[in-house]
């Protein structure tokens, strides 16, 4: 036999005998990871060289000859089942193109959450919340230098990369003229690792994930640090919950709201102790995510009893504590936090973690067998709360949490609600619903006459338009283009010849019968709606609950703040439809002009009848981006806005006016 012959048999041979091992030892991929010469893993810094194989569902085989390993973790690195962190020598799309292509990818134990899955469930619930960026979780069977070593978690390395933490990355080596506003990945760390500072006012441990330490200049250092002193200070402040002056200017509220609720729902009580957030170039705004680390979550840890019934600002380990138990001391966040949970709780959230869960552990059954044949189900390993025998008890006892503890952060968040008046209402561009406080119908229109009905979403004759007309509201009717008019005839007042069905009529700012004022009553948000001409209350006749209920002209008397016929809830439309003012015209004031005044900074109207101010105005940038309204007898702050040009439109007398300006 020639040489070349038997050596090419020799490694067909060799092939056939390492795919014969390479088999999945479940449903799941497996993979295989082994060390040149065998080497352990025994350092969470430095790397050793393996090879590994990865055999997905259709057990197809992708090998790779030389990636690094090494271990990763905090107190998971001391536990027998270890987490590891793998680098490839170039980026891989290890887990599709759905995911990021990147060099290192973690490889997650799970080994204290006997479900093995709370870390998958948190990353879904961040998806279901919509935090932008949520880690992959992709179950998989390890096979370590030929012993298996059960179940584990395919997820990205938290990083600056498309896919992961999509934000600018920049440059290195750092050119003189760069923009070094961003991108930052930061974290409260109250492990304190890697370049890492204390802030100066609510001394909070913060680690600069991003730049790398080995790449950040001193100029990055200290640009972030000085921005964290600013959000500080402007949260410790007097003036902490002025919506410009104080800390909101500084925070993106979608992510603030969804990221803190997704902690209290999870019960992490680490939650505020590793807290990643984040500073995007050329944007003022602090984002709050990703989810990392909710393996102790979901009342899994007995160092905290009853995390059933508490909320981790109150019982949780970490300083991010220190920021949100302020924030909790402004409406507008508790408001935030209140509005927010109760959309989540609508849009199903605890049936879909529910689904998630069911799915997952379907998906993981035979790996759970395997991984519990090695480690014991009922070997505590961390600071398990719960030791069971199975493993669907650990399951309800999750779900059980979820439930009892969403429960309960509906009553604790309602409880930090301050207790505050109903405001003034102040109309924006878009369509309301009027719901009466007794029968949660919306008022709407059937021909000319107003009547209630069940508040649906879509339903055009059910959206109103809201727009001040001479000193108080035009209600003007999406379907039909009609307002909402008090035809009572005869001596009207307060308390006289009430009782006649509200109709409606063609717009007409001029007639006071389609004129009304919005009175604020109580604390929940409800309104009475108090026609001009006739003094009359808008009134659901007789409380009844039937569809088709007329809508009548009523006493007007000390029972205003307490009846619910009289009282209505007066919510924007969730789609945001823009208006049409068909038909709608304001007396244009006389003598009025856009003024800005570079000492303040602030734009404003002056007027000689400043009670004819009634109209709103738009504020842009010059590349058409809208940074705000105001009513035009306000004031509108531009301090916060780079120099520039700016225009400004409004809508008054049946007129689109502009005014451009520059701020220099």
């Amino acid at each position: 036999m020639k040489k070349g012959l038997a050596l090419a048999i020799i490694a067909t041979v060799f092939c056939l005998h390492i795919h014969a091992q390479w088999q999945r030892k479940t449903n799941l991929p497996t993979v295989y990871i082994n060390t040149f010469d065998g080497r352990g893993i025994t350092s969470k810094t430095y790397y050793v060289y393996a090879r590994m194989a990865y055999i997905d569902e259709e057990s197809h085989v992708t090998q790779w000859d030389t990636i690094e390993i090494r271990g990763r973790g905090n107190s998971t690195w001391n536990m027998s089942k270890k987490p590891y962190r793998i680098k490839f020598l170039d980026k891989q799309r290890l887990l599709g193109s759905e995911r990021a292509n990147a060099k290192k990818w973690t490889l997650i134990a799970n080994a204290a959450d006997k479900t093995l899955i709370r870390n998958a469930v948190t990353s879904a619930l961040g998806e279901f919340a919509g935090l932008p960026f949520n880690p992959a979780y992709k179950f998989v069977d390890l096979v370590l230098n030929n012993t298996y070593m059960g179940t584990y978690q395919i997820s990205d390395q938290v990083e600056v990369r498309k896919k992961r933490v999509n934000i600018v990355e920049q440059d290195v080596p750092l050119a003189e003229d760069a923009d070094i506003s961003g991108g930052y990945l930061l974290e409260v760390d109250g492990f304190q690792d890697g370049n890492c500072f204390n802030s100066n006012v609510y001394n909070v441990p913060i680690r600069i994930h991003s730049p790398d330490e080995e790449d950040i200049v001193e100029s990055q250092n200290q640009y972030i640090k000085k921005y964290i002193a600013v959000f500080e200070n402007r949260l410790k402040s007097s003036s902490f919950n002025d919506p410009h002056k104080g800390y909101r200017q500084m925070v993106d509220s979608a992510t603030l709201a969804n990221w803190f609720l997704c902690t209290e729902i999870s019960g992490n009580i680490d939650g505020y102790y590793s807290t990643y957030f984040y500073k995007e170039q050329g944007d003022s705004l602090l984002y709050w995510g990703p989810l990392w680390d909710y393996d102790i979550a979901y009342d899994n840890d007995w160092r905290i009893p009853n995390t059933v019934r508490s909320l981790m600002t109150d019982v949780g380990y970490g300083m991010t504590k220190a920021w949100l138990n302020r924030m909790w001391e402004d409406p507008w966040f508790a408001k935030l936090v209140n509005r927010r949970y109760g959309e989540l709780l609508d849009d199903g959230l605890v049936g879909f973690l529910y689904g998630k869960i069911d799915s997952l552990t379907a998906l993981l059954a035979q790996s759970i067998d395997l991984n519990y044949e090695k480690w014991g189900i009922r070997t505590r390993v961390y600071h398990e709360n719960v030791l069971y025998s199975s493993y669907d008890q650990y399951v309800v006892d999750l779900k059980d949490y979820i439930t009892n503890h969403c429960i309960f952060l509906q009553e604790a968040f309602a409880n930090k609600k301050p207790i505050e008046p109903t405001p003034p209402f102040h109309p924006i561009e878009h369509y309301y619903r009027i719901t009466n406080a007794n029968t949660s119908k919306a008022m709407e229109t059937n021909g000319n006459n107003v009547i209630q009905y069940a508040n649906m979403e879509g339903r055009e004759t059910e959206d109103w338009m809201i727009r001040r007309a001479n000193g108080y509201f035009q209600i003007v009717n999406r379907a039909s283009e009609l307002a909402l008019n008090d035809p009572t005839l005869g001596n009207v007042g307060p308390t006289t010849n009430v009782g006649t069905p509200l109709n409606v009529a063609p717009p007409d700012t001029l007639d006071t019968r389609q004129l009304w004022d919005i009175i604020p009553q109580g604390t929940d948000g409800y309104y009475n709606l108090m026609n001009v001409y006739t003094q009359h209350i808008a009134n659901l006749n007789g409380g009844n609950f039937s569809d088709g209920t007329q809508i009548l002209s009523y006493t007007n008397d000390s029972r205003n703040g307490q009846s619910k016929n009289r009282l209505w809830l007066i919510t924007p439309t969730k789609e945001q439809i823009p208006i049409e003012y068909t038909g709608i015209h304001e007396i244009e004031p006389e003598d009025y002009a856009l003024a800005y005044d570079p000492l303040t900074q602030e734009l404003h109207f002056g007027s000689a009848t400043p009670d004819a101010l009634t109209f709103i105005a738009h504020v842009y940038s010059s590349q058409g981006k809208q940074i705000g309204t105001f009513l035009a007898n306000e004031r509108f702050p531009m301090s916060q806005q780079p120099n520039g040009i700016y225009i400004v439109t409004w809508q008054c007398g049946g007129k689109m006016r502009s005014v451009k300006f520059g701020k220099d």
